[in-house]
């Protein structure tokens, strides 16, 4: 029977990082509004070219259960008529996933809860989006997929922007 032993240096072998365990416990619709603007206004017409502005906002906070995490992304979907800029209709979800999330660093889980948590539940936002607007009289919206890296670094950007404007602001008289 052989051993293998350790270098004769003395040096230990690095140690692995931990398994990452991410599951998705629950996730729900935190708030849901649909305006048909256009069915308020009686727009109507074959001269209707929509054009879609959507905004995505994140945001995750601790809960009370050992490594467990409420994850929101929250969207704002305007459709207006490209001729004449009239509101068609506005989309409102938020939308949440309550998260297990075991082996992330901690400097690491930030990113981790904005990123790749929101990616994970983004398919079943986008459905319901698409059922809403679809049911609402519009041909279903099938939002294209969010690139939740660049918006976390937009977001970076954009705060340490507010910080450095901040930091240069001249002091009261």
């Amino acid at each position: 029977m052989t051993e293998t032993q350790a270098p004769g240096n003395g040096a230990q072998p690095a140690a692995t990082p931990p398994k990452v365990n991410m599951r998705i416990l629950a996730q729900y619709m935190r708030d849901l509004s649909f305006e048909n603007v256009a069915a308020q206004k009686k727009l109507q017409g074959s001269n209707v070219q929509p054009d879609i502005q959507v905004q995505v906002s994140l945001d995750a906070n601790k809960r009370e259960g050992e490594n467990q995490y409420d994850v929101a992304t929250k969207f704002k979907i305007t459709s207006k008529n490209k001729s004449d800029d009239q509101v068609l209709f506005i989309v409102e979800l938020d939308y949440v996933g309550l998260f297990l999330i075991e082996g992330v660093p901690q400097e690491q889980l930030h990113p981790f809860l904005l990123i790749e948590c929101p990616r994970m539940i983004f398919p079943f936002a986008r459905r319901i989006i698409s059922d809403v607007t679809r049911d609402g009289g519009f041909p279903p919206l099938n939002l294209d997929t969010v690139d939740f890296l660049a918006l976390y670094k937009q977001e970076l950007q954009r705060q340490a922007a507010l910080q450095a404007q901040q930091g240069q602001a001249p002091a009261p008289n």
